[in-house]
């Protein structure tokens, strides 16, 4: 099942025209999949760095911008993956406001890689069955 999670746009993200910054829509995402590890896999994303040693960088970026996120909007992120691969996985982002409009959606391609060295690494069991768990279904 997908992931659901909620932040509200606040005054640092915005830019000069009072909507949030395109970086901050992808700070904002990389904060949603920081949590998201823990609902999927029961794992925080701070223990998947610095005790099982691992990281999941972004390899492969796709965004669209559908509408302006404002200040004050209530985000809500739904975030499921499409692909499970041995050593990566793709993550579907679908970002609406409390109006249910969709504001932003991204398709991100992770690879499971080791802190130490920064090569490639298959995704660890404890990790793949709740990625292989996390769909839009």
């Amino acid at each position: 099942m997908a992931v659901m999670l909620t932040r509200r746009v606040d005054f640092p993200m915005l830019d000069m025209a009072g909507i949030a910054f395109y970086p901050r829509i992808f700070d904002l995402a990389h904060r949603f999949f920081e949590e998201a590890w823990e609902v999927m896999c029961g794992i925080s994303y701070p223990h998947i760095i610095q005790e099982m040693e691992i990281g999941f960088p972004v390899v492969d970026i796709k965004s669209e911008f559908h509408s302006p996120f404002r200040y004050g909007d209530t985000i809500n992120a739904k975030i499921w993956i499409s692909k499970v691969g041995i050593k990566s996985c793709t993550w579907q982002y679908r970002f609406f406001n409390q109006n249910d409009d969709l504001l932003w959606s991204s398709e991100q391609v992770t690879v499971c890689v080791s802190m130490k060295n920064m090569e490639s690494l298959p995704i660890p069991s404890e990790l793949r069955s709740g990625l292989e768990a996390c769909s839009d279904e």
